[in-house]
């Protein structure tokens, strides 16, 4: 008998991507997971509740080693949510997907030019594999002070907070990041792929600052830099920095 469904309800199904931190490992990779342990004990928090892409391009580890990466990462508490460019081999079930065509560009429209923050601010992003303009860079502006807790992430352009940026607070752009008031919490600017973003601030007292992946924390930042007006860029693998006059 065919059994015929008389009260048929469709099912919504719909696209959607989140920006996410990007985690490319090297060899070794013990070494490289006491880098990582150094990051997270002095930016508490930084991957709790991050969605996170392995990165494997160019990483010459098989399937045994990857699934104890994976583990690894798990001990501390880092959720992985795929993996780019592996090898189809070391793959297997039980693994996060693969993922493929990821490209550093978000492709949805901001209708605004201020957006005051009340809530942690979580823009997403489309990783089609089809190569398309990138749109002309934008910004936005924060005219209130950016509390412990609380997330801006603008990877369309530059971030400007009138306030200050408590420390527990970040704040992440594709490009640029300009604070008038003090920088306490973390700072990423130029966070996919814009070498040339820099981070302004009135008053340096950051946890982290990062451009284009390229991070320093509070121990590492000259002592004679701490409470002054300071713009960071970036030259080849090092973020330089300068008192503002």
């Amino acid at each position: 008998m065919t059994k015929v469904l008389t009260d048929a309800r469709s099912i919504r199904i719909k696209g959607r991507s989140f920006l996410a931190v990007m985690l490319s490992p090297d060899l070794p990779i013990e070494d490289w997971l006491i880098r990582l342990d150094d990051l997270a004990a002095r930016s508490a928090g930084f991957f709790l509740g991050r969605p996170v892409v392995l990165d494997l391009t160019d990483l010459s580890i098989d399937r045994s080693q990857l699934k104890e990466l994976i583990a690894e990462l798990a001990r501390r508490n880092v959720s992985i949510m795929g993996i780019e460019g592996a090898r189809p081999s070391i793959l297997g079930p039980g693994m996060p997907p693969a993922l493929k065509g990821g490209r550093p560009v978000s492709d949805i429209e901001v209708p605004v030019n201020e957006v005051p923050v009340k809530e942690p601010v979580v823009e997403v992003q489309s990783r089609p594999a089809a190569v398309e303009t990138r749109p002309a860079m934008q910004s936005i502006v924060i005219r209130e002070p950016v509390r412990s807790g609380q997330s801006v992430i603008f990877p369309e352009g530059d971030v400007t907070v009138v306030g200050s940026v408590a420390s527990g607070a970040e704040i992440i752009a594709g490009g640029s990041v300009h604070i008038y008031g003090s920088l306490r919490g973390r700072a990423m600017a130029g966070s996919l792929g814009n070498a040339s973003a820099r981070i302004f601030c009135r008053k340096l007292e950051a946890e982290l600052v990062a451009i284009d992946g390229i991070y320093k924390m509070a121990e590492d930042m000259a002592p004679n830099l701490r409470g002054q007006a300071v713009q960071l860029w970036l030259e080849g693998d090092a973020i330089m920095a300068e008192k503002l006059i």
